[in-house]
């Protein structure tokens, strides 16, 4: 039996463990702050596809991962008996003006001939239901394979998951086997103290949880802000990009700014409490794409980082690629993913 071990205890550690164990390795995982401690314990989970044009192979590479994403919180879900918030809800996008009308319908074609049968991008006018941002252009754009899971739910879940197999997750311990290091910014950081060059950095981002039920409601996308409706009955809403900050997890105006802005787009929030405001530091790589792939010059050791923005959804296919790597020695990370691309 394979032994790994996985540093990090966030979404991309968890997802990477739970694929090794579906394959029969025996895997512990060490975090010093525990389960979903950094950004993967977030509040927004929006899962989103790219635009259905100009295809490269980080757009196949998000678009299996997000078709496999239903079986794979279906599975964690079933074996941990907890829910994770996954649903394949969709999103709704309003249209600017009549340029962009026209865009949006000349990639309904491109969405069939890039998607096939497995999602719609299809434009039509702005429901009467109360759950859509205004369109000054009268009309939205409604995609089938956006999705949403809550953070902390899905990462809980997959903890109860994991312990059914017999995975130990722990604050401290000695490596067994080989070694996967999924430490999300702090990763980034010990990778940057040892390169000439940064491979990474943070990106805080600030959010909110209001108290409003918008359950199998599709999120919405307006105006650079995201509005999630959780099946727990809150909307979370955001969030910020901030290169420069001084206190990693402290909300201020930005964030007062973000909410004011979700409650005049979507006026049935208007009188939702919040609930919570949350702030965190995401780890982004410096090619952008997550790394992945061998450590250099540490043989046996593996690198899984910079998620960012994106790291709930591509999850389930990045654990896949390095579960070949790591168990079967077959390479199958897409292009512009390795580790060389942000050295």
């Amino acid at each position: 039996m394979v032994e790994i071990t996985i540093r990090g205890a966030g979404i991309l550690g968890l997802s990477i463990a739970w694929i090794c164990t579906e394959r029969g390795a025996k895997v512990q995982i060490i975090d010093p702050g525990g389960p979903a401690a950094g950004s993967s314990g977030g509040v927004v989970g929006a899962l989103a596809p790219h635009v259905p044009e100009n295809w490269n192979a980080k757009k196949a590479f998000q678009l299996d991962s997000l078709l496999s994403a239903e079986t794979f919180w279906a599975d964690v879900r079933n074996v941990s008996g907890a829910e994770p918030g996954y649903l394949r809800s969709g999103r709704l996008q309003p249209i600017a003006d009549a340029r962009a009308l026209a865009l949006a319908e000349s990639r309904c074609a491109s969405a069939r001939e890039l998607w096939g049968d497995h999602a719609d991008w299809s434009v039509e006018p702005v429901p009467d239901t109360g759950w859509a941002p205004p369109s000054p252009a009268g009309f939205l754009i409604r995609d089938t394979l956006s999705a949403l899971v809550h953070p902390r739910l899905g990462c809980a879940a997959l903890v109860a998951a994991l312990q059914t197999r017999g995975v130990s997750i722990s604050t401290q311990g000695e490596d067994r086997g080989q070694v996967v290091w999924a430490a999300g910014l702090q990763g980034l950081e010990m990778l940057n103290a040892q390169n000439h060059r940064p491979v990474g950095n943070g990106v805080k981002g600030q959010a909110a949880v209001l108290g409003y039920d918008a359950s199998g409601q599709p999120q919405l996308f307006a105006d650079g802000l995201h509005i999630i409706p959780h099946l727990n009955g809150t909307v979370a809403i955001g969030s910020t990009s901030e290169r420069d900050y001084s206190d990693p997890v402290s909300t201020d105006s930005q964030l007062d700014d973000l909410i004011e802005k979700a409650r005049r787009l979507v006026p049935v929030l208007a009188n939702a409490p919040v609930l919570e405001r949350w702030a965190g530091v995401r780890p982004r790589a410096r090619s952008r794409a997550p790394m992945l792939g061998p450590w250099p010059d540490r043989p046996g050791h593996f690198i899984a980082n910079g998620g960012f923005k994106i790291g709930f959804g591509m999850a389930p296919r990045i654990a896949v690629v390095m579960a070949d790597l790591i168990l079967e020695n077959r390479n199958t990370i897409p292009e512009g993913f390795g580790v060389e691309a942000s050295l």
